[in-house]
């Protein structure tokens, strides 16, 4: 029976011979029912079926989704523009008028707000401070 050799860079040659196995029939009953499969409760739920079971239950609670982009806050551009326009409005001629608009719409400054302030005690800090 003649021998065929493969040349591979930093390794011993092995004599291969050229005739082909036979394959090895496995029958699929016998490899099907060795391999058990966990009950329908314990197998693994895949992300997509997680996050639809909980989208469900959300819509089922009267909720609806809404997904939306919004700037990122942390980076230097945000930050220059939100810059230039508190300048522009500071410097505007309309600023007083502006800032009593902000002040009347703001619930902070409300009367409900106030009201609440004293009856309650303030809130524990669980903010950290931009000094921190």
């Amino acid at each position: 029976m003649p021998f065929k050799t493969k040349s591979r860079p930093g390794r011993a040659q092995t004599p291969k011979p050229q005739t082909k196995a036979a394959p090895v029939k496995v029958a699929r009953k016998t490899a099907m029912r060795k391999r058990a499969r966990p009950p329908e409760s314990k197998r693994a739920t895949s992300s997509r079926d997680k996050v639809n079971a909980h989208r469900k239950r959300m819509r089922e609670k009267g909720f609806r989704l809404f997904q939306m982009w919004l700037p990122d806050t942390s980076t230097p551009e945000f930050r220059a523009q939100a810059h230039r326009a508190s300048l522009a409005i500071a410097n505007s001629a309309e600023e007083a008028e502006i800032q009593a608009f902000l002040d009347s719409v703001s619930w902070l400054n409300s009367e409900d707000a106030q009201a609440l302030a004293e009856r309650e005690p303030p809130p524990e800090k669980w903010w950290r401070e931009p000094s921190d």
